[in-house]
């Protein structure tokens, strides 16, 4: 995992000025055709690729919704309505 302030090598694969963006490799024995064919054919998320962790809850809100709270109560109050 790099990290920021790290110093890596690295070499330019793409540069696509109409997007202003600049596609890296830290494979320096890499073509810049192989690209594509390495990372596979299945299209998946980064998320759907990953294995997941043991115990590991999911990300997001609970299904609970949550009680009222000071801020919901505030504009409830100023809108004249009653929760």
């Amino acid at each position: 995992m790099v990290k920021a302030g790290d110093i890596v090598k690295v070499k330019v694969l793409e540069v696509d000025l109409q997007r202003k963006r600049i596609a890296l490799t830290m494979r320096l024995d890499e073509q810049p055709g192989e690209t594509n064919a390495r990372r596979g054919s299945n299209g998946g998320s980064r998320e759907q690729q990953r294995p997941a962790a043991k115990g590991a809850k999911p990300r997001g809100r609970d299904a609970q919704p949550a009680g009222n709270s000071a801020m919901m109560d505030a504009l409830a109050a100023a809108m004249g309505k009653k929760r």
